[in-house]
């Protein structure tokens, strides 16, 4: 093959790759890999908003400030300024695209469009499309991308490896279509914009949560992966066993809701001074606490007080929703509990989203740039996926595409066996173990012995799928999901293990001090095949 399918392979539909897309197109040949249901996936379900410094009543180093505190050391300085500096005009960016932010109705509003209030944040600086922020900016981009004649949708294909040439350089992906039948896409440069790891565990706030399936992908090719211990929990989704997952945005306590226990009580003042608004870890943690001493599996977020009216107004999405299973927010408290949200981790990028494999970047959750640090604050994520996307795109329209040169694997035809139907209920048993797996040792509050059960049972997981995959020449699409999934889980516990201290959303009962230097966690391929852990 002499020349690539195309310039830039992006592979994921949500806010980072419809941006990058978007950004690219104008002066690139482009391919969006974004599968049927991959736009449904965290973007389109992010309810609070987009964080920027827009009232000229905020301005940048607080925001800054902010977002240091909430990642307790861990953040990278240049990387939040660089975040915060680009926010603005990133919303802009949104705005003369016609996302419908909803506008402030106060005629003596310093700024036209509402802003709202959420954790960490000492300003109101979240602008937000009602209570469907996510929906509203993916609606809208993925509209222009459809209508854009330089970018080729690819909905058929899930991507299952990337592609490499002689020299290192990432020049594509494969995966397979519809029809079972593999697909080769070759680029002159790769983009993962495939979201984060919530979906290792049993309870998330997003129905169709990745696994990290684009972090493995990347470390195969020798990227470095960073901060896989520090996964953050919303403190509340709503509790409700029988049906699926539903986040109750932070905005709910902007706002002014109140987070009540068993007894009727509110607990988060006694704890911090910040109350229902201080850092997601913290909230998480004091919630964990109250439903194991508690009887009910879980707390309530009251909202009464704030009238009908105000919650018709500011909450349409989640009255409605909660409506459906049968809970009037108007009249009772919101049953919550935490649920894996967002990865802190991931893809080690620079601020152009460029990781260490030529050719290969990341952008969005995917990737760990250094600005949520042990923790990320609210509002921040959309933020990141908008300023580094414009950010990507802006360095790949200045690099050369003269040259390319063919990579040096390519698949070979798809299985003609399909899985047996006792060879698909192991596999649906075994991620249903991961993930229990994970939610019981890896989750809000960790101790080395459950980190250690957990990395035996991840290890005999993995030896179990080595069985099943022998002889399989290729091996099955979904041994390979199950198998990035298995990867990310036992490198996220390794991270875990090696961090001897408590710190942002790493919390160990072991090692509850903080260390005097924090670093930030760094591990490859090679730390899982040595299975060692200290």
């Amino acid at each position: 093959m002499s020349t690539p399918t195309t310039n830039v392979l992006i592979i994921g539909g949500g806010v980072a790759g419809l941006t990058l897309a978007l950004e690219v197109a104008n002066h690139l040949s482009v391919t969006l890999v974004n599968p049927a249901h991959g736009d449904k996936g965290a973007s389109r379900w992010a309810q609070g908003g987009i964080a920027a410094v827009l009232s000229p009543d905020d301005d940048v180093q607080a925001h800054i400030h902010d977002t240091l505190v909430a990642g307790d050391g861990l953040c990278d300085e240049q990387a939040v300024r660089f975040t915060v500096t680009h926010g603005p005009a990133a919303i802009q960016w949104l705005i003369n695209g016609g996302v419908p932010f909803t506008p402030d109705p106060d005629p003596n509003a310093r700024y036209p469009y509402h802003l709202t209030r959420e954790g960490g944040h000492n300003a109101r600086r979240i602008i937000h499309a009602n209570d469907a922020t996510g929906r509203a900016v993916v609606d809208t981009l993925l509209q222009k991308t459809i209508a854009h004649p330089n970018i080729t949708q690819r909905r058929d294909v899930t991507i299952l490896g990337l592609l490499q040439n002689n020299q290192g350089h990432c020049v594509g992906a494969y995966g397979v279509d519809d029809h079972h039948q593999y697909q080769t896409l070759t680029a002159h440069y790769t983009v993962l914009a495939t979201g984060g790891a919530s979906g290792l565990y049993r309870h998330t706030t997003t129905p169709t949560p990745s696994s990290g399936e684009g972090m493995v992908m990347a470390a195969e090719l020798g990227a470095d992966l960073m901060n896989l211990e520090f996964q953050q929990f919303h403190p509340t989704s709503l509790y409700d066993p029988d049906g699926p997952a539903f986040l109750i945005s932070e905005a709910v306590r902007g706002e002014g809701g109140y987070l009540i226990n068993e007894a009727g009580e509110r607990f988060m003042p006694a704890l911090d001074e910040r109350a229902e608004l201080a850092p997601r870890d913290v909230v998480a943690r004091a919630i964990d606490t109250q439903i194991q001493q508690g009887t009910q599996g879980h707390v309530w977020l009251d909202i009464r007080h704030l009238g009908e009216k105000a919650i018709l107004h500011h909450f349409p999405t989640i009255l409605a929703h909660c409506a459906s299973r049968c809970i009037d927010i108007t009249q009772q408290p919101i049953p919550v509990v935490p649920a894996a949200h967002y990865s802190c981790g991931g893809v080690v990028t620079n601020c152009d989203g460029a990781t260490s494999v030529s050719g290969l970047y990341a952008v969005g959750e995917i990737a760990c740039t250094g600005l949520h640090g042990a923790n990320r604050m609210a509002s921040n994520s959309l933020l990141e996926c908008l300023v580094y996307a414009r950010s990507c795109a802006g360095a790949l329209r200045q690099l050369s595409f003269d040259t390319w040169q063919a990579p040096a694997f390519a698949p070979a035809e798809p299985p003609t066996r399909p899985l047996t139907a006792e060879e698909q209920c192991l596999l649906t048993q075994w991620r249903h173990e991961l993930r229990a797996t994970m939610s019981q040792h890896v989750s809000i509050v960790r101790s080395n012995a459950g980190l250690s059960t957990a990395h035996e049972q991840l290890t005999l997981l993995s030896m179990r799928l080595e069985n099943l995959e022998k002889g399989q020449r290729p091996r099955r699409a979904e041994c390979v999901s199950l198998r990035h999934a298995l990867t990310l889980a036992q490198l996220t516990v390794i991270a875990a293990l090696r961090r001897h201290e408590s710190r942002g959303l790493h919390y160990s009962t072991d090692w509850p001090a903080q260390h005097p230097t924090p670093t930030p966690s760094r591990l490859t391929l090679a730390d899982l095949a040595t299975r060692t852990v200290a």
